[in-house]
């Protein structure tokens, strides 16, 4: 049986962060999150990793990977630049940054040709949800499928500040039938979940309410089925300053046009990340704590 691939999204630059969050030893042997979610993929079956990320720390990614993982699984780098669009394209001279979270999944597609996992790199996940996304990938992934993790909204807050979670909506069958981007979502001084639309106006959101940490899974057809949708996008949105192409968007165009079916895999685990700067030392307790609890050992690649 071939082991399915996961494919990390790394380029982003950390501007909230203050700095490249996916290289931040949290660990108490320097981990990162990028590395417990490998640690998990592997234990879960998972056969190779590919990164996405850019050319300006593509070094500093091999030196820290290469070495550790060395043995333990196969290894591969991608980058995605800003560049790396159909030729013709015009594009906005000031922009600076790549298309977004589909992009990177797009310029992936040489070196992926079986089922794959998609993951943030500074997102952690748990050993629960890379087990559920294995089986998915070996058992029931089609060509015309795909799948999401859907956690619950209110175990997927931050303290520090406002998300944006893609809220799925879903059908007795767990299947997707919409998602949607809400930003600035938060509890309020009653503890109420709310988003804000355009307008301003806060809005409710249920704390069980299933949303996307961007961990999907996808048969490798998704490389052939996107990529008109990717040139439709470049054409229409080349010179704006910040659009930028996302999953959701890419999963929701073929959806609706009969070309893909998503299913919401449901999991009640709590995640956690390092969106903001004062994220990081609730992050290190916490992984702290999994390891006091024999979740992972001290030193994760010794």
């Amino acid at each position: 049986m071939t082991k399915p691939t996961l494919l990390i999204l790394a380029a982003g630059m950390g501007s909230r962060y203050g700095g490249l969050k996916q290289m931040d030893g949290l660990g108490p042997s320097g981990e990162t999150i990028i590395d417990y979610s490998i640690y998990d993929a592997i234990r879960a079956g998972f056969g190779k990793v590919v990164f996405v990320i850019r050319e300006s720390f593509k070094e500093e990614f091999k030196k820290s990977f290469d070495k550790k993982l060395s043995g333990k699984v196969d290894i591969d780098y991608v980058c995605q630049e800003l560049t790396d669009i159909p030729k013709g394209t015009k594009l906005n001279p000031e922009r600076k940054k790549p298309w977004g979270t589909g992009h990177a999944v797009l310029v992936a597609k040489d070196s992926i040709k079986e089922p794959f996992a998609v993951i943030n790199a500074d997102d952690y996940y748990g050993i629960k949800a890379f087990e559920q996304m294995h089986h998915f990938l070996t058992e029931e992934v089609t060509p015309n499928s795909c799948a999401i993790m859907g956690y619950e909204l209110g175990k997927t807050l931050s303290e520090n500040g406002t998300v944006s979670r893609g809220v799925c909506s879903i059908n007795e069958h767990n299947q997707l039938t919409e998602i949607h981007e809400r930003t600035a979502i938060e509890r309020n001084v009653n503890g109420q979940i709310v988003w804000k639309d355009e307008a301003g106006k806060e809005l409710p959101l249920d704390a069980i309410t299933p949303v996307s940490m961007n961990f999907w899974g996808f048969h490798p057809s998704i490389f052939e089925l996107a990529q008109p949708k990717f040139i439709k996008f470049i054409n229409e949105k080349g010179l704006e300053l910040k659009s930028e192409f996302y999953i959701p968007f890419m999963v929701d165009e073929l959806r609706k046009e009969g070309k893909m079916e998503a299913v919401v895999i449901p999991i009640d685990s709590e995640w956690f990340g390092v969106t903001y700067q004062a994220d990081r030392e609730p992050t290190v307790a916490k992984i702290q704590q999994l390891v006091d609890d024999n979740i992972y050992p001290e030193n994760l690649w010794k």
